[in-house]
């Protein structure tokens, strides 16, 4: 019998520590945002055409140039080493084994050499931007030498959101997990436990650049050559300033659940932004990602892919590199199933027509 992502998010559940668990499953405020994206994508219905060859689906695409067998990625996300000692090496060796890109968070906890070494498919880098921008530049340089191919800003974190779970556990990160990429001295609060407070949201108060503003990235734009990606957009008016200081793609994205309370869901903020850059920088949907049916349906909104999260954690915690390369093949292998069932050959056939709302 094939699982299901969510008998990977029980086997998960039961094998963390239970503060390790809050910290990747939980959100912000009053949690509202943790089910608002799937609710949302749960309200859109497919509307399959019939009698079209598709006896020959093609589910390949690309983003920023880099050809994927799906239209399908992996979010960033801190620490893997949270779930499984291999960490992002064996993130990074699932990925490569079904050819799925990756976007490495600056807070990683294996190098981004080490990463580079195993993986078998394209990397991005992800930032935040940090009040040092030492650190910052570091990264960028490091990342250009050992071949990843974009930069993922994240612009809706100017600092953590209140975490409940993170503060009710006084969650700090355990003593052999850290942030192999940056300068210990700039994580040092990461690891400094308090009773009623989030190790990690003192950290980004201490460290992260809250004044930044678009101007700012034209200083970023002139120190590197890959692409930027911007992720946490969810409004028309960013979507068509990101444009004009041209930016390569946008990851419309609610941080997991774990920013913003009561933030527009992504998958209903989407097809402004589509309707908004019309083709002039490439989308991607981020969130809520559970079902092969998921990825037609952000295709049909004006996504040109979609990126995974938690659901990676969970098969990382399961199985190390084995279930993280199971996660990646249920989604391609339900993806593939729709394309037929939809009557769309080819990931081009998604279109607005192709959803309605319930």
């Amino acid at each position: 019998m094939e699982s299901t992502l969510y008998d990977y998010e029980t086997a998960a559940r039961e094998r963390l520590p239970r503060p390790v668990w809050d910290f990747l499953a939980g959100g912000s405020g009053t949690e509202s945002m943790l089910t608002a994206s799937r609710a949302a994508l749960d309200r859109l219905s497919l509307r399959p055409r019939c009698l079209v060859d598709v006896s020959d689906c093609r589910p390949d695409t690309s983003l920023l140039g880099s050809p994927l067998p799906a239209p399908l990625g992996i979010a960033p996300m801190a620490y893997h080493q949270l779930a499984h000692e291999d960490a992002e090496l064996a993130t990074a060796r699932a990925a490569g084994a079904s050819g799925t890109l990756l976007t490495v968070s600056m807070f990683a906890s294996r190098t981004l050499e080490e990463i580079a070494a195993v993986a078998g498919g394209p990397l991005w880098l992800q930032l935040y931007w940090l009040r040092r921008r030492e650190p910052m530049l570091d990264l960028i340089r490091r990342a250009e030498r050992a071949g990843y191919r974009a930069l993922v800003l994240t612009v809706d974190a100017p600092r953590i959101a209140y975490r409940p779970r993170d503060v009710r556990n006084g969650f700090a990160l355990p003593a052999g997990v850290r942030a192999a990429n940056i300068d210990p001295t700039v994580m040092t609060a990461t690891h400094s436990a308090a009773a009623g407070e989030s190790a990690i949201a003192r950290h980004a108060l201490e460290q992260f650049d809250s004044s930044i503003t678009w101007k700012d990235l034209s200083w970023l734009r002139e120190r590197t050559e890959l692409p930027l990606v911007l992720k946490g957009v969810l409004t028309a008016e960013d979507a068509e300033l990101a444009v004009e200081y041209g930016v390569d793609a946008l990851v419309i994205s609610n941080h997991g659940g774990r920013q913003l309370d009561f933030a527009t869901p992504a998958p209903d903020a989407l097809p402004e932004i589509a309707d908004a850059v019309a083709g002039r920088c490439q989308l991607i949907i981020d969130g809520s990602i559970r079902h092969g049916a998921d990825i037609a349906k952000a295709l049909c909104l004006g996504a040109d892919a979609a990126f995974v999260g938690r659901p990676v954690l969970w098969g990382l915690a399961h199985s190390g590199s084995d279930g993280v390369e199971a996660v990646l093949s249920t989604l391609m292998r339900e993806f593939d199933e729709v394309m037929a069932l939809m009557g769309a050959p080819d990931v081009h056939a998604f279109h607005r027509s192709g959803i309605a709302r319930k």
